[in-house]
């Protein structure tokens, strides 16, 4: 009997080399030559850009890796705490409070469909091409949909929980710390994992633009110099990146969760 394991992992390559074949014959075809590289010829790129030491030669991305990955690794996470730090309680304080919802969540509901890339020319414009415009994009990026998904949360919360606690005495400020966060926290985790995928898109595209490092800088300087092998290891490393963080962010919702993983057996 085969592993369950080995099944999934099995299952989950399929797809992946199935594309890769196919690319590698597109790749061969005269008519994409210089425009789609080959499978070998993008991981001997990405090899270079990860493993080469900086400074030899002509080409500029040798050995710079690590150090992009961390630029933009670092801005995402500042700007997505910024985001839990206000979309959380803000979404709290909508989902549970009539008059807090209907003074602020006209506006959250105005400002979510703007698209992050309408808020570059305002974000270089205040903050000019440094690291906190990119961060304000990533804080946006993440806001709306910690807000929305803590909101529905807090608003889904089974009315008998909310009496029961009431009834054996409960303030206020207490049945919202030990009843309304913990039954709204399956919706925030959803609303993170949401947020954090937002936030690895904001920060690529702040980084083309409104700041001189990073994974969405490389992607761009690599397009426009002809370094297709580079873009295209540039995009793994970024869906790579998001896949990990959106990883931990599961380990971390496991272990808050775990008495719905013990009722779920």
């Amino acid at each position: 009997m085969i592993n369950p394991q080995f099944r999934k992992l099995i299952l989950g390559l399929t797809l992946p080399i199935i594309i890769c074949l196919i690319w590698e014959y597109l790749g061969e075809l005269p008519q994409f030559a210089g425009i789609l590289p080959t499978p070998l010829k993008v991981v001997q790129g990405w090899g270079d850009w990860i493993f080469a030491k900086p400074g030899l030669g002509l080409n500029p991305y040798l050995g710079t890796w690590l150090a992009n990955v961390s630029y933009s690794g670092s801005r995402v996470i500042q700007g997505f705490l910024l985001a839990c730090f206000i979309g959380i309680p803000l979404g709290l304080m909508i989902g549970w409070s009539r008059l807090v919802a209907s003074i602020v969540d006209p506006l959250i509901q105005s400002l979510r469909p703007i698209p992050i890339t309408a808020w570059l020319p305002f974000s270089i414009a205040i903050f000019g091409i440094r690291d906190f415009g990119s961060i304000f994009l990533i804080f946006l990026g993440g806001l709306y949909p910690i807000v929305v998904n803590t909101t529905q949360g807090a608003r889904d919360i089974e009315k008998n929980l909310v009496r029961a606690a009431m009834m054996m005495g409960a303030s206020p400020l207490q049945l919202l710390r030990r009843v309304v966060l913990p039954a709204s926290t399956p919706s925030i985790f959803t609303g993170l994992r949401i947020g954090l995928g937002i936030s690895w898109t904001a920060v690529i595209v702040s980084e083309m633009v409104a700041v001189k490092s990073g994974l969405g800088y490389v992607l761009w300087d690599a397009y426009y110099v002809g370094r297709m092998d580079i873009v295209l290891a540039d995009m793994a490393s970024i869906g790579a990146m998001g896949f990990i963080s959106d990883q931990l962010i599961v380990l971390i919702q496991n272990k808050f969760l775990s008495w719905r993983i013990l009722q779920s057996h």
